[in-house]
């Protein structure tokens, strides 16, 4: 008690101890006013760190509620039984929401235990791209192969339009010198390979086969033979790069996803099937419409499209290091002799295209005796196209999965057997049957080649190694076309038998050499190793 009779306040007791704390006797009434006042403000000071505490204390008191409170509301959120439990932590700041949080206030550290942000946004924006560059290619892998396909067909319909300028001979032969560059395939594909951005040259070559079929029109009966022979030989050195060297660019389109490689195989196949039969469509509407001339020009104004649209497709930079690490064609040629699954597919592949390019031969005579018209055996032949086009488009709906040799021998034994079905078939409708499901596993199995070629081919000889592959196949397609028309005079239904053996040969090979590749494993490429094909 003061003097004065009051009582001494908080603060006076705050006061008076932090005075004490501090080795200074408690203010009296003989002090000075100074010295008054100064007592006066600890006093303040310490009163305002008093009610601070307090507030301090409630604070914590109430976190301590509302975690209780959030911890309940877990325990009846998880009443179903479920023993799980997150971690429990005391709210701050950081968990309010933004605009609750007072201004000033530091974003708290993110938690190790706090879930990462998943860039669901950019996936999808990267799966529209990726989808959009496969819309891009297929359209130019249609409209280029479509007009490849078709070129053939307008020259013979061109030199037969035009009487005195060679006939029919004459168109045969342009037709020969436009595949006949394909044995320069792997020279074109390691002049690809060499590319900076391999786009700029596949549209140049495009759009120098458009150019060139379109000039050869427009100068046929104008200038030399010779001259137009050779215009036509400069745009054939660029069909490699139509089939095996544009499907090498596919996986690197769609990505490094396997099942997305396979979709976009699928699809890809489907574009040679589908140009097969558009194109020589497309020159027998125009020309019976306006004129074979128009036909040619119209073909080659597709082919300098596709070159356009090729620069749309998504930039690929290779590197100094990479361009000059491109494999010359004598080494390229020796991968695909040793590496085993490469090897036993070419050869297999090979075999079956004999069969494959005499089909189409053996429909017409079959047909022609099953109904005793031309036009049947013709409808044989367009039923073989529609079931290697629906093929292509299943493997595209339906992607191949697991080891693609595997794949290929299957299919191999496959299209062995719809061929011998096409050979025993009793009737025409039969007939049309076997012949669809002889081109559906042809499809299905070119499908699978090309993952084959995709999965196996080294990085920096890729193209070589697909378009090498697809000329070895369509000389041996050629090979069979010309057997056919020989083995027709022995009955179709015996050739067709024969041609069933001959792909079922393919099968036993390819597994022979796969025994004795197993049998020197300890001499052999580790290459040879990588595909179970048994």
């Amino acid at each position: 008690m003061r003097p004065d009779g009051g009582r001494r306040t908080p603060a006076g007791t705050n006061s008076d101890r932090a005075s004490e704390h501090h080795g200074r006797t408690p203010p009296n009434e003989d002090d000075t006013p100074d010295r008054r006042k100064h007592a006066e403000g600890d006093a303040t000071s310490a009163a305002s760190a008093h009610a601070g505490g307090e507030r301090r204390e409630r604070a914590e008191d109430d976190t301590t509620s509302a975690a209780s409170a959030h911890a309940g509301g877990e325990r009846r959120e998880y009443a179903d039984g479920d023993t799980t439990r997150a971690p429990l932590r005391t709210p701050d700041v950081a968990d309010a929401p933004k605009d609750q949080q007072p201004a000033g206030t530091p974003r708290a550290p993110a938690r190790a235990d706090d879930p990462a942000p998943q860039p669901q946004d950019a996936q999808a924006q990267s799966r529209q791209r990726r989808g959009l560059s496969l819309a891009v290619y297929l359209t130019s892998a249609t409209l280029i192969r479509s007009a490849s396909g078709g070129a053939p067909v307008a020259l013979v319909a061109l030199t037969l339009a035009r009487p005195g300028h060679g006939g029919a001979a004459l168109g045969g032969v342009l037709a020969a010198l436009l595949t006949l560059p394909n044995v320069a395939g792997p020279w074109m594909a390691r002049w690809l390979e060499e590319a900076r951005d391999p786009r700029f040259r596949l549209a140049a070559a495009f759009t120098v086969f458009g150019l060139m079929l379109a000039a050869t029109g427009l100068t046929l009966g104008r200038l030399p033979v010779v001259l137009v022979g050779l215009l036509v030989i400069v745009g054939g050195l660029c069909d490699p790069l139509m089939t095996g060297g544009l499907s090498s660019r596919l996986a690197l389109i769609v990505g490094e996803d396997t099942r997305a490689q396979r979709r976009a195989e699928g699809w890809d196949s489907a574009t040679y099937g589908s140009s097969n039969i558009l194109g020589p469509a497309a020159v027998a509407a125009i020309t019976a419409l306006t004129g074979a001339l128009t036909a040619v020009v119209v073909l080659g104004a597709a082919g300098v499209l596709a070159g356009l649209l090729m620069l749309a497709l998504p930039k690929e930079r290779r590197t100094a290091a990479a361009r000059q690490r491109s494999m010359p064609v004598r080494d390229a040629l020796t991968v695909i002799v040793r590496k085993g699954p490469l090897r036993r597919v070419m050869i297999a592949t090979m075999i079956t295209s004999v069969s494959t390019g005499g089909v189409m031969v053996i429909a017409v005579v079959l047909g022609r005796n099953l109904q005793g018209s031309a036009g049947a055996g013709a409808a044989l032949g367009a039923a073989y196209g529609v079931g290697n086009l629906c093929g292509a488009l299943l493997t595209g709906a339906f992607p191949l999965t697991g080891e693609p040799e595997r794949w290929v021998l299957r299919l191999i034994a496959a299209n062995a057997v719809a061929v011998g079905l096409c050979a025993l078939a009793p009737g025409y409708v039969l007939a049309l049957v076997t012949f669809a499901l002889a081109g559906a596993t042809s499809a299905i199995l070119f499908t699978a080649s090309l993952a084959v070629r995709s999965v196996y081919s080294p990085p920096n000889a890729r193209a070589q190694v697909f378009v090498t592959m697809a000329g070895l196949k369509m000389a041996a397609g050629s090979a069979g076309t010309a057997l056919a028309g020989t083995l027709a005079g022995i009955g179709p239904r015996l050739a067709l038998c024969l041609n069933a053996v001959v792909v079922a040969s393919a099968v036993t090979v390819a597994l022979t050499d796969l025994r004795l590749t197993r049998r020197r494993s300890s001499a052999a490429d580790p290459g040879d190793m990588q595909s179970p094909a048994a």
